[in-house]
């Protein structure tokens, strides 16, 4: 019981904290997650999971980064 409730709190925290964003920063954080999701990956089969996960943090959010300025130059939200 205690750690569903736990798992809900973090659920709910995890949805809820995004709400305010902006849309340059929803993608900015969007792209740096999904790059540490694999970069953990490919770093895990080289056997450096942390170091990958880095990377591909940093190359995630820069290529969210950019994806924002390229629907903002084509006149989107």
């Amino acid at each position: 019981m205690k750690k569903t409730l736990v798992l809900l709190m973090v659920a709910a925290l995890l949805v809820g904290g995004c709400s305010g964003m902006s849309y340059t920063e929803q993608r900015t954080l969007s792209g740096g997650a999904i790059g540490a999701g694999s970069g953990a990956l490919i770093g895990w089969a080289a056997g450096s999971p942390a170091a990958g996960a880095a990377i591909g943090a940093g190359a995630g959010a820069l290529g969210g980064f950019l994806y924002d300025r390229y629907e903002k130059s084509q006149g989107r939200p």
